[in-house]
């Protein structure tokens, strides 16, 4: 590999907690970001929760001179908050939201009406495939309703890369996986793809302890979540592996560490990640490889599937009670009309409830059979993407297993 030219990728990947309306200190934060991004030069920005659109436009006016390649991600109801900057021009775009995205009625998470998904773009350079991208929020460590979800995304990114990134020569992710290094799905994403963690492979590091990205020092956090945790967990992630003629090391890896300069805030809850990557071409190609030993990548398939199969099981409960409710809401509507219509007909006496009420039980009646019938169709489709993660899983256990 002497004598080869070698690119130098300085990326920046940050989830910047920008909701308008509810995030603290927003506007001052991403005027903050802007600066510093147009200050630092780096060569591409991965950016989370970005959530309005103004915001974005805000940067890209800001950045325009260093960062002339930009694009923003829409998908869901709010949008999916992604976007990505780049000195090098974006040849083209793809966003990919996952099957399935949490629960429409738990309003308090939203994280269904955003519509997570992986934003691609496809650069010029090397050709270079970058995503940017976040999965469901755990929110509860101890009872994470969300983990057959966060799998089911977790395998479709995998799927997607692999599907999705033969024609490139270099593979960057970048995001807010929310997951821990030593969780199922991490495991599963990079045993099943071959990325390589840039925190395990930089040799220089510099930042918060243990690589940590949400931390009980950032004013913005959750002290509570975190007590668990007294240095702070890592669940922001920069990926990367080589394909063909190329090789990927990670020369060095930063966080932020707390307040920006010069102010007395920090650019969001979580802090952010940087990398400096070193991409040279070799003499022959190299094809792209599991980066994991079959048998550990096996076992690992197994843990995720039986996780998914306890989140079908759990679905395919819920959508039974969704559908005995509307089923039962259903029936009392035929009895109210049943005995509508015999009061009508003169087949019986009088009404045997007041009007006002008989009004009030039938529009009661008719809320819980749509809403029940919402919620059943919701959880079919919830128990069919499932069952299809499951089995797709199987069909990859087992090629794994026949494998000489």
């Amino acid at each position: 590999m002497e004598g080869q030219p070698t690119l130098r990728l300085r990326i920046f990947d940050l989830n910047c907690w920008a909701i308008r309306y509810l995030s603290k200190r927003r506007q001052e934060r991403v005027q903050l970001i802007g600066d510093t991004l147009r200050r630092e030069g780096f060569d591409l920005v991965l950016l989370q929760e970005v959530w309005s659109e103004q915001d974005y436009s805000d940067l890209r006016v800001k950045l325009a001179g260093c960062y002339p390649f930009s694009h923003y991600f829409r998908s869901g109801v709010i949008g999916s908050g992604l976007c990505v900057f780049s000195r090098f021009p974006i040849l083209d775009t793809l966003l990919y939201q996952y099957s399935l995205n949490g629960y429409p009625y738990m309003l308090q998470h939203g994280d269904w009406f955003c519509g997570k998904s992986v934003g691609v773009s496809v650069g010029a350079t090397a050709p270079l495939l970058s995503l940017s991208l976040q999965l469901h929020a755990e929110y509860c460590r101890e009872k994470d309703a969300y983990l057959p979800h966060r799998l089911v995304q977790a395998w479709e990114l995998a799927q997607f890369i692999r599907h999705t990134s033969k024609a490139a020569d270099v593979v960057l992710l970048g995001g807010d996986l929310n997951m821990h290094p030593e969780d199922v799905g991490i495991r599963l994403l990079r045993g099943w793809t071959g990325l390589r963690d840039a925190f395990a492979e930089a040799v220089r590091f510099e930042g918060c302890k243990n690589g940590c990205t949400l931390v009980p020092d950032n004013c913005f956090t959750d002290k509570s979540e975190l007590l668990p945790f007294p240095l702070g967990i890592r669940i922001d992630y920069i990926l990367y592996k080589a394909i063909s003629s190329f090789t990927v090391k990670c020369e060095e890896l930063k966080t932020t560490t707390g307040p920006a300069l010069g102010t007395d805030i920090p650019f969001s809850d979580h802090e952010a990640v940087m990398a400096t990557l070193h991409v040279q071409r070799q003499g022959q190609p190299v094809g792209a490889t599991l980066g994991a030993a079959d048998l550990v990548l096996a076992d690992v398939v197994t843990e995720a599937r039986t996780e998914v199969g306890v989140g079908l099981r759990a679905a395919q409960r819920q959508r039974y009670s969704s559908g005995r409710m509307a089923v039962l809401a259903l029936l009392l509507l035929l009895l109210q009309a049943a005995a509508a219509l015999g009061t009508l007909a003169g087949l019986g006496a009088e009404q045997p409830f007041p009007k006002l009420s008989f009004c009030l039980l039938a529009f009661l009646a008719l809320g819980v059979l749509v809403l029940a019938t919402g919620l059943h169709l919701f959880h079919t489709m919830e128990v069919k993407m499932l069952h299809s993660t499951e089995d797709q899983m199987w069909m990859a256990l087992r090629a794994l297993q026949e494998r000489p």
